[in-house]
């Protein structure tokens, strides 16, 4: 956890924020901190800065906090992600978002199980948790939209072209000739099939809608590897 996140239902007055459970087990056990230290801190959703401590016992602490920095900017990329398993989910939520993905789309695919779509995963406030872990990492505050879209036709038909719209489209795609671009200057839909990837049908409705098949070569990457990689291929 490199920078801690605050809540609002934080605040106990002006300025001041009391804390408990997971942030201040981390603190007590990882930052070792006294009265008088002072943590990076950050609101969701706002402003980055400082907490000194003031009040540390085993059940809370208490922090004077001053937010006066911007987080950083955020990857100008949206990303259409079909639903992976829940395990492989979670370590993919936090890996984009510490890499500042802000717009996702979890999507159906015919290779996606149709029982990872029951998962309790997928509850917004647990999602949230794995994205939040991402955000601590990279200290970084604003909190990722995630949108969840289980009928794959319909989506691509009534939404993609809105979600598209001003940017450039891609679809990673294996055995394809076009290899994936570099350093793209302007933002970008990028979408990412499940273990297997997409089918053909569905390869050419997305291209039919905007996106162009891209591939990153001979090597058949695993979901969670790809997904980094590409983001990090494309970021200027």
């Amino acid at each position: 956890m490199n920078l801690i996140l605050l809540h609002e239902k934080d605040e106990i007055g002006q300025g001041r924020v009391r804390l408990q459970g997971r942030r201040l087990k981390h603190v007590l056990t990882v930052h070792r901190a006294t009265i008088g230290d002072e943590l990076r801190v950050g609101k969701i959703n706002g402003l980055i800065g400082t907490g000194k401590v003031i009040g540390l016992d085993e059940q809370e602490l208490v922090m004077d906090i001053q937010l006066d920095r911007q987080p950083p900017e955020p990857l100008p990329i949206t990303l259409l992600l079909a639903l992976p398993r829940p395990k492989m989910l979670k370590r993919i939520l936090q890996s984009v978002s510490s890499l500042g993905v802000k717009k996702i789309f979890l999507i159906n695919s015919y290779r996606v199980d149709k029982s990872f779509w029951g998962s309790p995963l997928l509850q917004p406030e647990t999602l949230n948790e794995h994205l939040i872990l991402g955000l601590e990492q990279a200290c970084d505050t604003v909190l990722p939209d995630i949108h969840l879209r289980p009928r794959f036709k319909p989506f691509v038909e009534d939404d993609l072209a809105e979600i598209c719209n001003g940017t450039r489209g891609y679809v990673a795609h294996p055995n394809v000739e076009m290899t994936c671009p570099c350093g793209v200057n302007q933002p970008v839909t990028l979408a990412i099939g499940p273990e297997g990837g997409f089918i053909p049908y569905e390869v050419e409705m997305l291209q039919a809608h905007g996106l162009t098949p891209v591939s990153l070569g001979e090597r058949i990457l695993r979901v969670e590897t790809a997904v980094p990689v590409i983001l990090s291929r494309l970021t200027p």
